[in-house]
């Protein structure tokens, strides 16, 4: 097939309609309405043929049934197809580097979940898109002020979003993540990855934590009032861990608010707590004798998790994406991920399971014994009334993935 010029499309390659959807999603939210879809590199390659003209950019997953992304992209460039593409994965950078290393047309290496800032970026390596980016998307990319920053978390312009965390074999709503969330007048939605790092390099981080947490408390607490109980989990930076008075302050919070001790789950990265001799493990005792959950995060991404679990007194381990999205495809990832189920059962911890994107994952989930999943499968992260409509329904909608674990008999 001779290759066309390349026009202003895009063909998205997923095996998984929740990742592919979400893309499609972003895509047209930049004005692209020309969106192709393909469940793995075998489809790709029988929508290019029909295809009039040439996409102007292919976003292809790594891992895919019968043809994964390697074999397609070399599969293009046997064939003399040369267009930009742009990789997504969930797996490890250092991967995705080495193939994005390949070249043959590979524009960009992204890890999943694909974000608006993200496919900007991809876009703008595929010189076809550089007219078609919307000037909110080019705004995206000036820096982000502490001027800005410190007005925003004054004016709590960065507000939570709840990402529901379901039991894994009632699908029953039992929890939320809350997420910060900052829509800019001017800039748009500005990605965590953007403002946390600020926030935590200028000290921001500790009036930006009271704040999330602040306005979950009131959302839970109208919850409860409303007979939605439900535990809410809050990200705590390593830089909150070195100030011994967060903890009186967090307590503060929960009475304010009239919450159950036992309703907050605070959640820390191994990296957190890595350091003996600091002040951290006593805080995170301290904070643990007061009721709180605490939840190692991230874990299996860092080099000290099994020290951590000895030290700490952790009453749950939330397990990284990187060893649940997929893993129902590659044995060495789902003997980890069984492996840290059993761990946590043995230890008397909960277990979490983020990043789902896949009912054959959920399954695995399921089997292992897990206590809770979250991830699009599920749901997005979402405002605190859409989260309480969704919860109304929310039995009906994840029927489906309820019946996969209780089967009916022949």
């Amino acid at each position: 097939m001779a290759p066309a010029l390349l026009k202003r499309s895009i063909l998205v390659v997923d095996d998984s309609a929740v990742q592919r959807q979400h893309a499609v999603t972003l895509c047209r939210a930049l004005g692209i309405s020309a969106v192709h879809e393909a469940a793995d590199g075998l489809e790709a390659l029988a929508a290019i043929e029909a295809l009039d003209v040439m996409p102007g950019l292919l976003i292809v997953d790594l891992e895919m049934p019968r043809m994964d992304g390697i074999e397609l992209i070399e599969e293009l460039h046997r064939r003399g197809v040369h267009v930009p593409i742009a990789l997504v994965s969930s797996r490890e950078h250092p991967l995705i580097e080495s193939v994005q290393a390949l070249g043959h047309s590979v524009v960009a290496g992204l890890r999943k979940p694909l974000t608006h800032e993200n496919l900007v970026t991809a876009l703008s390596a595929g010189s076809s898109f550089l007219a078609t980016i919307p000037s909110r998307s080019r705004l995206l990319r000036l820096p982000i002020t502490v001027a800005m920053l410190r007005q925003a978390i004054a004016e709590r312009a960065i507000v939570p979003h709840f990402q529901p965390k379901v039991d894994t074999q009632s699908c029953a709503l039992q929890g939320v993540e809350a997420l910060a969330r900052w829509s800019h007048p001017t800039l748009g939605m500005v990605p965590p990855d953007e403002f946390i790092p600020i926030a935590e390099s200028t000290g921001l981080i500790h009036a930006l934590t009271l704040s999330i947490m602040e306005q979950a408390f009131a959302q839970c607490a109208d919850w409860n009032e409303q007979g939605l109980v439900l535990s809410v989990a809050i990200n705590l930076s390593p830089r909150l861990l070195v100030h011994p008075e967060i903890v009186m302050q967090i307590c503060e919070l929960q009475r304010r608010y009239r919450l159950r001790a036992e309703q907050v789950i605070l959640e820390v990265t191994e990296s957190s707590v890595v350091d003996a001799t600091g002040s951290a493990p006593g805080v995170l005792a301290r904070l643990r004798l007061k009721g709180f959950g605490l939840s190692i995060d991230d874990y299996g991404t860092g080099f000290s998790s099994l020290q951590q679990l000895t030290r700490i007194p952790f009453t749950e381990l939330k397990i990284d994406r990187a060893f649940v999205c997929g893993a129902h495809r590659r044995k060495s990832i789902r003997t980890i991920l069984e492996s840290a189920v059993e761990l946590a059962h043995r230890l008397q911890l909960a277990t979490v399971a983020e990043g789902v994107d896949a009912v054959d994952d959920w399954r695995l989930l399921q089997s292992f014994g897990c206590t809770q999943g979250q991830g699009w499968l599920i749901a997005p992260a979402m405002t605190g009334p859409e989260l309480q409509a969704w919860a109304a329904t929310c039995q009906e909608r994840l029927a489906p993935l309820q019946a996969l674990a209780h089967p009916s008999s022949p």
